[in-house]
């Protein structure tokens, strides 16, 4: 099958294209390099550098006819959607439409989107969620994905266009960047492993659902060939805290350093949680990743790419 994932130089997209590459797929990647890095890439996949808002991204589409198309591009920034959430839905959104517009015309048969189990669904009422959750997002981020579930309903009613909406919780894992608006277990792995001391904001009671990004590239390819349409939980549904989780991180890390407590910042959900119980129904989709292992490996991936860092200096 050729599959086209967008994002695909990133951190979770990447690791899509590498598990689409081992189950024996033609890939091409779309991605603009603003967040995402070409070593993070097997050579074998196709990389063509496009915006996915222009024209040469629908124009690649409607040339290369894919069968499939797995969407991980997007501006990911929360705080950067709240400044300014007109650039996050020409990004999120608009330019979304412009490649399932090229998708509509060039007979792609399915559409593998990646949406958020967290930002989605807001302060919970209940725990761990599951897809009948109110979405209520707090942040344009998490509208723009509602909005994009939307239009994707939209285009399966005019058009028949077959989609699977996988909403993600916090993904972590090797390739994850440390810098800017990144995941919390890359970013201490990168304090820590340069000797600084790890921020957290609150009392660190706040908890989230950590699921490895292994996990997450593997649930993209069980959505690939489920003809189920709509929403998915990809997450573990265990509740995590943000001190437990700094200590595993320093353990890991080898290292006796107490975190840094500053105050909250404004608006952040103190629970976040969802089941994937209804993606083990429909996809046989179970999350094998412990949140243990899963450190571990992360950890050795920052390591090993520190020491080649500070190996580069010596030289």
């Amino acid at each position: 099958m050729k599959i086209l994932v967008t994002g695909g130089a990133g951190f979770i997209g990447s690791h899509v294209v590498d598990h689409a590459l081992k189950a024996g797929h033609e890939v091409l990647v779309l991605d603009d390099l603003s967040s995402g890095r070409r070593d993070n890439l097997d050579p074998r996949a196709r990389l063509h550098v496009f915006d996915v808002r222009s024209r040469e991204a629908a124009e690649l589409i409607e040339s290369e006819r894919p069968d499939a198309l797995f969407h991980l591009a997007a501006q990911m920034d929360v705080r950067r959607s709240c400044a300014d959430p007109r650039f996050d839905a020409d990004v999120n959104i608009a330019g979304f439409i412009n490649l399932l517009e090229a998708s509509v015309r060039s007979g792609v048969r399915r559409v593998v989107f990646s949406s958020t189990g967290g930002a989605i669904y807001g302060e919970q009422d209940f725990f761990p969620a599951d897809e009948t959750h109110p979405t209520r997002p707090c942040s344009p981020y998490g509208v723009s994905k509602a909005a994009s579930e939307l239009y994707l309903g939209y285009y399966r009613a005019q058009y028949g266009l077959s989609y699977a909406a996988l909403r993600y919780a916090n993904v972590y894992g090797p390739r994850q960047n440390p810098h800017g608006e990144a995941g919390v277990v890359a970013i201490f792995c990168d304090r820590l492993l340069n000797g600084r001391e790890c921020v957290i904001y609150g009392d660190g009671g706040q908890t989230r659902d950590f699921v490895f990004v292994g996990d997450v590239a593997r649930a993209n390819l069980l959505a690939l060939t489920s003809d189920y349409v709509g929403a998915l939980n990809i997450g573990t549904g265990v509740e995590t805290d943000v001190n437990t989780l700094q200590a595993c991180l320093a353990k890991a890390a080898g290292v006796e350093s107490p975190a840094r407590h500053e105050p909250p910042k404004p608006g952040e959900q103190r629970r976040s949680v969802i089941t994937p119980a209804l993606a083990h129904k429909i996809l046989g989709f179970t999350p094998e990743v412990a949140l243990e292992q899963g450190i571990a490996e992360t950890m050795a991936f920052f390591r090993a790419r520190h020491e080649a860092r500070l190996g580069q200096k010596r030289g």
